[in-house]
């Protein structure tokens, strides 16, 4: 087991973690029967670690070429299919003073528009940002930011600085696994959405309810939980939280 609380920060995935879909899967909706089927596959590959994930992020964005628009709706509804109890687990440990934020391997734009839902602010949103001509057409990915790649999140974990450590970070797919042990001090493996074996089987912590809520009980302190019941906005929240786990 990892680093017990107090935790300085908590970090989340995106797809599949604060929200119930996977954006890419989303936006390759409208393609061509054969090629979602080809990238789908690829794409639940790499999720559970069995090919790199840069070899399918390149392919996968060059066929859907996502226009500003399209990645505006996918941020809808991220928010639209926000996991159950997410906004409320990120409300009660920003009130005890914790940072709270996002880092994924998806898209920036629908990334940030749900953690704005979320109350969670720009500066702790890490996802990738793609470049738009004057139209608003896909033009291509930002290919220095490291989390299009296996191993991003390893990178930008271990660059923040030691007043958010420890650190806590909560994932589904085997890019976040990868910072178990080396850049997060308490990995969290979900499967309330999808269940990716390599994680379930991994996973220093797991807890696969369809509410985040089981979060807090790996992250607070006695005097912490403590607190939160003291508030009426959290007192139902942490009576799932650790009735789930």
């Amino acid at each position: 087991m990892g680093t017990r609380p107090p935790f300085a920060s908590v970090w989340f995935d995106c797809d599949s973690t604060l929200s119930a879909i996977e954006g890419i899967d989303e936006l390759m909706a409208t393609l061509p029967e054969a090629v979602k089927r080809d990238l789908l596959e690829l794409t639940q590959r790499a999720m559970e670690g069995a090919i790199p994930l840069a070899e399918v992020y390149e392919t996968r964005l060059a066929k859907i070429a996502p226009t500003a628009s399209q990645l505006a709706e996918i941020g809808d509804r991220y928010a639209q299919r926000m996991t159950k109890d997410a906004d409320l687990v990120v409300a009660a440990l920003q009130s005890l003073g914790k940072r709270v934020g996002v880092i994924s391997g998806g898209l920036y734009g629908p990334v940030r528009a749900l953690a704005h839902r979320l109350g969670i602010q720009d500066a702790d949103v890490h996802a990738v940002p793609i470049r738009f001509d004057a139209d608003g057409n896909y033009v291509d990915f930002d290919r220095a930011c490291p989390l299009w790649k296996n191993g991003g999140k390893v990178t930008l974990l271990r660059s923040f600085a030691p007043s958010l450590r420890p650190l806590a970070f909560v994932g589904d797919g085997a890019t976040d696994l990868e910072t178990q042990g080396v850049a997060a001090d308490l990995f969290l493996g979900f499967g309330g959405v999808a269940i990716r074996p390599v994680v379930k089987q991994r996973a220093e912590a797991w807890f696969e309810t369809p509410s985040l809520a089981p979060v807090l009980s790996f992250v607070l302190t006695d005097e912490e939980r403590e607190r939160l019941a003291r508030d009426p906005r959290f007192s139902s929240l942490l009576r799932r939280a650790y009735a789930d786990n």
